[in-house]
């Protein structure tokens, strides 16, 4: 049986930030962001961001 039924990526998108600090603003974003505290459980999240 798998753990997880339903797994997402949320990509964003960041022009002219390093990479460094773009996917420390992502992660930071996705910890206070209130949908993926109420789903922080029930879905697995993937975090990617782009600088170009």
């Amino acid at each position: 049986m798998l753990d997880e039924l339903l797994a997402v990526t949320l990509t964003a998108r960041l022009p002219g930030l390093d990479r460094s600090t773009a996917e420390q603003l992502v992660k930071a974003t996705h910890e206070v962001c209130p949908n993926s505290n109420a789903t922080r459980v029930n879905i697995e999240v993937s975090l990617k961001a782009t600088v170009r």
